[in-house]
């Protein structure tokens, strides 16, 4: 079975658990050089739902001028700020992506229902993000033709990590990558494409069925790997120095998997 690492997670509200006890890492990947990174913020609007935005994007002038910068669109977790995880995004910058961290929910939203089937009460919560995330991809093909959207990377945690599974699901054919920091209640879809990669904390149980079997994650090549020692809400810029090593060496292997 093909284990490789992925990070992402935060989340400051209630989310039943997300712990798969499944394989250890291995070996740590190499750490990858840090490179100058600059950062801006802007708003998109989506005049057909009249929603805005707010866009946080990391990127380096210095890798752009010797390579075309790939497409990463970063959803966070619920009650948490799309500024959260600027170390994910350092690594990302220096993998040669473009990355775009979405505002998925704002002030003005109604709170995600915390009782009911929530499959079903969440759901058009999760619908909305994708449409988000389908709006920004085309935003940024017409704002900077020059990235490279043919190799879309999707991330997220906790509640992004469900939005970004389930617009895998939906729309399979505009994703290349799509890795989960500890999704909990959208199920990780079963298939190889896009390349579908997920890291568990280590105190939260994903409700059952959303992760793939170990026989699923060896057929499809789907990678799973728990983080033994970082909890759910630490799955951002607040967690330790070893804590985003870990998770940006896990990060690194699924970004060099071909």
């Amino acid at each position: 079975m093909n284990q490789l690492p992925v990070a992402l997670a935060s989340l400051g509200l209630l989310l039943s658990s997300c712990l798969n006890p499944g394989p250890a890492p291995r070996q740590a990947a190499t750490r990858t050089p840090a490179v100058p990174m600059q950062t801006t913020r802007f708003e998109l609007l989506d005049s057909s739902r009249q929603r805005v935005i707010p866009i946080a994007a990391y990127y380096s002038a210095a890798v752009a001028a010797s390579t075309k910068l790939k497409l990463a669109l970063l959803s966070h977790g619920y009650g948490v700020k799309n500024t959260a995880y600027s170390f994910v995004a350092q690594n990302l910058v220096a993998h040669g992506y473009y990355v775009v961290s979405l505002q998925q929910d704002l002030p003005a939203d109604a709170p995600i229902p915390p009782t009911g089937d929530i499959r079903q009460t969440r759901y058009p919560y999760w619908k909305r993000g994708g449409e988000n995330i389908a709006f920004a991809i085309r935003a940024m093909q017409r704002r900077n033709p020059a990235l490279d959207t043919r190799h879309v990377l999707l991330l997220g945690h906790s509640y992004g990590g469900d939005i970004v599974m389930l617009f895998a699901q939906e729309h399979p054919a505009l994703v290349e990558k799509v890795i989960s920091f500890d999704n909990c209640r959208v199920p990780l879809p079963r298939t190889r494409q896009p390349q579908v990669f997920s890291l568990r904390s280590r105190d939260q149980v994903a409700d059952p069925g959303v992760l793939p079997t170990p026989a699923e994650q060896a057929e499809l090549g789907i990678t799973i790997i728990k983080l033994p020692a970082t909890p759910h809400n630490k799955m951002q810029d607040g967690a330790t120095r070893q804590q985003k090593q870990e998770m940006n060496e896990w990060v690194s292997r699924f970004l060099e998997t071909p």
